[in-house]
């Protein structure tokens, strides 16, 4: 089993030196336990997932938060909301900094009961699956953006040599049966099931609530509902429209995207690396994994990604919009090898609206050359600019 550095580790460890309590949220089995405990090796680690320990932490929440040493880890701390009020108070009695650790996977329950009993006590991180620098900075080897985008990210399928097939079924399965359950009312896994493969198959392009609920039998506000329950569980994210006012001609609708491009490959049943380079979807697959990698980047250093994309009735496009005081970031993605001239065409389009002295603007394309051209710096995607 190959052990990854992960990125986020010295931020976390900076952090819990800045607050009582440290809020560690992310999809399933992106490595929270392991970064925790690699992280503070000193604390007591209690899962909340051991019938024992959850029912000591009903039953006595106050000797529950005593054991072992003075600080505590606790896993999946969402199955325990109501201890939070008992943490609170003993951050304040202690006001000791990093005394507790918390992690969950369903960022709603943890978010909701922090903004409850822990505010302005907690510091909240995400950790998504593993990045491509940290990948690179171990043993372990991408062959290329094909084989990374099918294999995807998570921790297990990389670290163990567990093939995909082996892998999304029962996370998939895991995630419908713990999370979705408890999360709505939903008595009917499989219609949720055939609605994350819709998802999956509208992978880069504009989120049509309407259309989405029409082919499942279902209204607007249950795909907006259950849109919003795999994005607090990092399955999905929307990217929203950029929101500078350049005229009614922008496109306003958000774009959707997956958190791993590995269960995108599954839910749409690609079975090779070989395949996603023949695949209708491997241009938004190549532009779903860029972006990825850049909030992966972003949430690393403990800063929270404001990502956006723009679009006008006419269609030019521009993948990516950050925007940083009066500068803004311009970023185009290719899922070609070959540097084309008409690559900074977007871009262009894009300055006629702005100052160009505002305007940084880069390519990122699947080639392995770095070039740049009058006002664009074009970089393969395994070197991705740090977007501020």
């Amino acid at each position: 089993m190959t052990m990854i550095t992960r990125e986020l580790g010295n931020y976390l460890r900076h952090i819990a030196g800045h607050y009582p309590v440290v809020t560690l949220t992310g999809p399933r089995q992106s490595g929270k336990t392991t970064l925790s405990r690699a992280a503070f090796p000193n604390h007591t680690y209690c899962n909340l997932e051991d019938p024992e320990l959850r029912s000591l932490a009903f039953t006595d929440p106050r000797a529950f938060l005593k054991q072992g040493t003075a600080d505590l880890i606790i896993d999946e701390a969402q199955y325990a909301p109501h201890l939070f009020s008992y943490i609170q108070v003993l951050a304040d009695e202690k006001k000791r900094n990093g005394q507790f650790i918390l992690s969950g996977s369903q960022n709603f329950l943890l978010m909701e009961k922090i903004s409850q009993s822990l505010a302005g006590r907690a510091a909240i991180l995400h950790l998504l699956p593993l990045s491509f620098r940290e990948l690179s900075a171990s043993s372990v080897t991408i062959n290329n953006w094909e084989h990374y985008a099918f294999s995807g990210s998570y921790p297990a399928p990389l670290t163990q040599n567990t093939a995909p097939k082996d892998f999304y079924p029962f996370y998939i399965q895991s995630y419908l049966e713990r999370d979705v359950r408890q999360l709505i009312n939903v008595t009917d896994l499989e219609r949720f099931r055939n609605f994350l493969v819709l998802c999956a198959s509208r992978t880069g392009q504009q989120v049509n609530y309407s259309l989405l609920g029409n082919e499942l039998g279902i209204d607007s506000k249950t795909t907006i509902r259950w849109l919003s329950v795999l994005e607090t569980s990092f399955i999905i994210y929307r990217l929203p429209q950029f929101h500078k006012n350049f005229g009614k001609r922008l496109v306003k609708a958000p774009k959707l995207y997956f958190y791993d491009t590995g269960l995108v490959c599954f839910l749409l049943g690609i079975k090779s690396p070989e395949d996603v380079a023949l695949h209708y979807a491997k241009g938004f697959l190549f532009e779903n994994l860029v972006l990825s990698e850049l909030c992966k980047n972003k949430l690393n250093k403990g800063e929270r990604p404001s990502f956006y994309y723009m679009r006008d009735n006419t269609g030019h496009e521009i993948d990516l919009i950050t925007e940083s005081g009066n500068t803004l970031t311009a970023l185009e993605i290719k899922s070609t090898g070959t540097i084309h001239p008409d690559f900074r065409k977007n871009l262009l389009w894009l300055q006629k609206l702005i100052k160009p002295n505002t305007l940084h603007q880069w390519v990122v394309y699947a080639g392995e050359r770095t070039q740049t051209v009058s006002d664009t710096t074009i970089v393969p995607w395994t070197h991705l600019p740090a977007v501020d």
